[in-house]
């Protein structure tokens, strides 16, 4: 009876233990206490803690976490003998590989590439009809017979690959479930009273997969070379089917823009801008107040176009819409610039020595706060959250009263038009020539 070693005694590590332990002498080895209740332990199985012990053995299995792998062989390096026949079963090839061919360089040591296709879950009732990869490697003629031939004993399949083959062919079959699997669970994706076949499919491949750790998941994707480039494509493609379902234009009749300000801001001034020297007739504005808001209604199909301040030659670039920018996938239709020029206003009922603040979008304070520091130094600039972090918006809580008239706010002089205010000083901004660039945007 051949003498085995299992190294590492976790989920997978049980699994093929009960595969082969009626079979050879087993010595089992885990870093951690080896808990034997439930097991049902042949009498040929012994728990070893001594590692000269462990590589005793004829063959070695190495039932360890993927990212832990480079370590063990490493670590364990000074007990190898050439009797031995290094067997990795991780479910990524080319990373074992390149280890063992780093460590065992200039030796005769065997090793085997293995990839057996099934787990805790899957062998309940068995592992006939089960699949393992198998890649000769390093393991004379010999060995790899008696290997190959003690799986197809067991009436499991046994297929023979390169480590290259195996990792691409599995970055798009086992990396893609693992991945839809763990997306599902993130997504909350719940059982119901009336689940198609479909849906319990999905069902059964996020429970499958979740019920492996995290760090198999993580391990999976990262030392699989191959994977990252499945996780893009199916980005690619979640956008690509995402975007079909939205319409090309709203209402065909005219198109609809959102723009990061509200009425009478300098985003209408520079939407009206791009209209007249695009020569677009027929339009629709929403007014969104943030970049944010702009994104979103964009990434939803509730507007065809979006507008928002990207850069100020004084004030520098504009955070609020940076920030926003990072969340989504837009295509840029224009970039363009307008003249700016910023007044203070403050309610027709208030009083000028009553001003306690001055309440507009922190982009206006950076082109203004030279000016203001030098004509208005005891007034507190503050910024509103929200929608209320545009200074139209905030022209109109004046209006409406739902802000202290004892405070001011700095914008375009035409809202102290369109909501009853008085201008106070008009050309506030630090430079003569302030210009801010906006950014005309579309759905990919």
């Amino acid at each position: 009876m051949k003498q085995v070693s299992i190294i590492g005694f976790g989920r997978f590590g049980k699994t093929l233990y009960r595969l082969i332990k009626d079979d050879f002498k087993i010595l089992l080895y885990n870093k951690s206490k080896i808990d034997t209740k439930g097991l049902n332990l042949s009498k040929h199985t012994f728990i070893e803690t001594n590692l000269s012990n462990v590589y005793k053995s004829e063959a070695v299995f190495f039932a360890v976490p993927i990212s832990k792998f480079e370590k063990v062989i490493r670590d364990h390096g000074k007990y190898f003998t050439e009797k031995n026949l290094l067997i990795d079963v991780l479910s990524v090839k080319i990373h074992p590989q390149n280890v063992l061919e780093k460590y065992l360089k200039n030796t005769n040591i065997q090793a085997l590439l293995t990839h057996p296709m099934f787990g805790p879950d899957s062998t309940k009732d068995g592992f006939e009809k089960h699949t393992i990869i198998l890649d000769k490697f390093k393991t004379d003629d010999a060995n790899y017979k008696f290997w190959k031939n003690y799986f197809l004993n067991k009436k499991i399949k046994v297929i023979e690959m390169s480590a290259g083959q195996h990792d691409k062919i599995a970055a798009n079959s086992q990396g893609l479930t693992h991945f839809i699997g763990r997306l599902l669970n993130e997504y909350k994706f719940q059982k119901s009273d009336i689940d198609s076949l479909g849906a319990k499919k999905l069902l059964d491949i996020m429970q499958q997969t979740c019920n492996d750790t995290w760090q198999l998941f993580n391990d999976l994707q990262q030392y699989n070379p191959y994977t990252k480039q499945v996780r893009v494509k199916l980005g690619i493609s979640f956008d690509k089917l995402y975007n079909k379902l939205l319409p090309k234009q709203i209402n065909p009749k005219y198109i609809t823009f959102g723009i990061q300000g509200g009425r009478g801001s300098f985003n209408e001034e520079a939407l009206f801008y791009y209209i007249k020297k695009s020569k677009i007739q027929n339009y629709r504005v929403k007014y969104l107040y943030t970049s944010g808001n702009v994104l979103s209604s964009l990434h939803k199909g509730e507007i065809d176009r979006g507008q928002f301040a990207i850069h100020n030659a004084v004030g520098g670039v504009v955070k609020e819409s940076i920030v926003a920018m990072a969340k989504y996938k837009f295509n840029i239709v224009d970039q363009f610039s307008i003249k700016i020029a910023h007044a203070l206003m403050i309610r027709k009922d208030a009083n000028l020595k009553e001003i306690n603040s001055i309440m507009s979008h922190p982009q206006v304070f950076a082109q203004c706060g030279q000016t203001l520091l030098r004509k208005y130094p005891d007034l507190k600039q503050l910024s509103g959250s929200g929608d209320l972090i545009d200074h139209a918006m905030v022209a109109k809580y004046l209006s409406q009263k739902k802000l202290s008239k004892n405070i001011a706010t700095i914008g375009s002089k035409i809202l102290a038009q369109i909501y009853n205010l008085r201008v106070v000083e008009d050309n506030l901004q630090d430079a003569k020539e302030n210009y801010t660039s906006f950014l005309q945007i579309s759905r990919l």
